[in-house]
């Protein structure tokens, strides 16, 4: 079966990202890295990605949201 989203193949390679709000995206290896994003993981499966995530991904709010939730505490 041919996939026409690189990100729906299960055999694709993603790096993580992160941006400066400290969110995580998984990018496929072969597309060009969006503007804003830094690597922070090299090339994995989509199922090492996702552990990757789930281990070290715990706060989903962007860094923004969760600095003006503690000043207007």
């Amino acid at each position: 079966m041919e996939f026409s989203n690189p990100f729906d193949s299960l055999q694709s390679r993603f790096f993580i990202l992160e941006n400066a709000q400290q969110q995580f995206s998984l990018w496929p290896e072969h597309c060009a890295l969006p503007d804003g994003w830094q690597v922070v993981c090299e090339p994995a499966s989509n199922d090492e990605c996702n552990h990757w995530l789930l281990a070290n991904w715990s706060n989903l709010q962007p860094a923004s949201f969760a600095k003006e939730e503690v000043i207007g505490e």
